[in-house]
């Protein structure tokens, strides 16, 4: 027993969480706003949002998380309305940016996240989604139809690797889908571990070359949606939870280690 059980205990304590996201230290969606260029406060920064009050774009309750997070107090509903456009651009957006000065660029590390979405509000099959992306694309997942695709609409949920799917499912409402990019910025490596629901992460894509290029201030949790002709803006709401990044071993339980 001995044997099996000490090597386990060290996998488990050499992982360390190097930002922690869970939205555990946020009240409301208005303690977003705390965060400035000249107040770098707070777990996330909050400036890619459109001209409306935050509470247009983002709200947490513990109704927003997934419920197997035994860690996470709440999770996050991300909104798309009319007004969801940022810095004149005609994509809509609503991301956020981890504030942190800890290494989640360096070395192998682990993005975890929970993703969800509802009949209400349902995202639309018939543009694409990009979410929770780097800036060069290098990996990230993506919902509906994709620029430049055949057909009209997509209703899968795709992880890429520089814009090339390497995974995919129907998205269906109500389901967590439990999501860790596994990235190696020393070996230039992005692999892929998922899950649903309450059952614990599993690696579906193994590490596969490409260009990691990130300043530790890149990655955008949220959503951005292209225009596309033909079809007109609707209200979209994209659920959140268990967001943080690590390092070591990976983490397969829902949540991530306790704060």
């Amino acid at each position: 027993m001995k044997v099996i059980l000490i090597p386990a205990l060290a996998t488990v304590a050499s992982a360390a969480v190097l930002w922690d996201g869970r939205f555990n230290d946020l009240g409301t969606s208005a303690d977003l706003n705390k965060w400035s260029w000249s107040n770098q406060v707070g777990p996330y920064q909050y400036y890619i949002h459109g001209s409306g009050s935050v509470e247009k774009y983002i709200n947490f309750s513990p109704d927003y998380k997934n419920p197997a997070d035994k860690v996470s107090k709440q999770g996050a509903k991300f909104t798309l309305d009319s007004t969801a456009f940022w810095n004149g651009q005609n994509m809509r957006r609503i991301e956020l940016i981890p504030q942190t000065k800890a290494a989640i660029n360096s070395g192998k590390v682990f993005y975890h996240f929970s993703i969800s979405r509802k009949d209400t509000n349902a995202p639309s099959k018939n543009r694409e989604h990009q979410i929770c992306f780097f800036e060069s694309h290098f990996t990230e997942l993506k919902y509906g139809w994709i620029s430049g695709e055949q057909g009209t609409e997509n209703p899968n949920l795709q992880f890429m690797i520089s814009q090339n799917s390497k995974w995919k499912t129907e998205w269906k409402p109500n389901v967590w889908h439990n999501v860790a990019f596994e990235i190696d910025f020393g070996a230039g490596t992005v692999g892929f571990w998922h899950s649903e629901g309450a059952d614990p992460l599993t690696q579906v894509v193994a590490p596969a070359k490409t260009s990691t290029s990130s300043n530790g201030a890149d990655w955008h949790l949220g959503v951005l949606e292209l225009p596309r002709s033909g079809y007109s803006d609707a209200v979209e709401d994209f659920y959140f939870s268990g967001v943080y990044i690590e390092s070591g071993p990976i983490t397969t339980a829902i949540g991530g280690p306790a704060s």
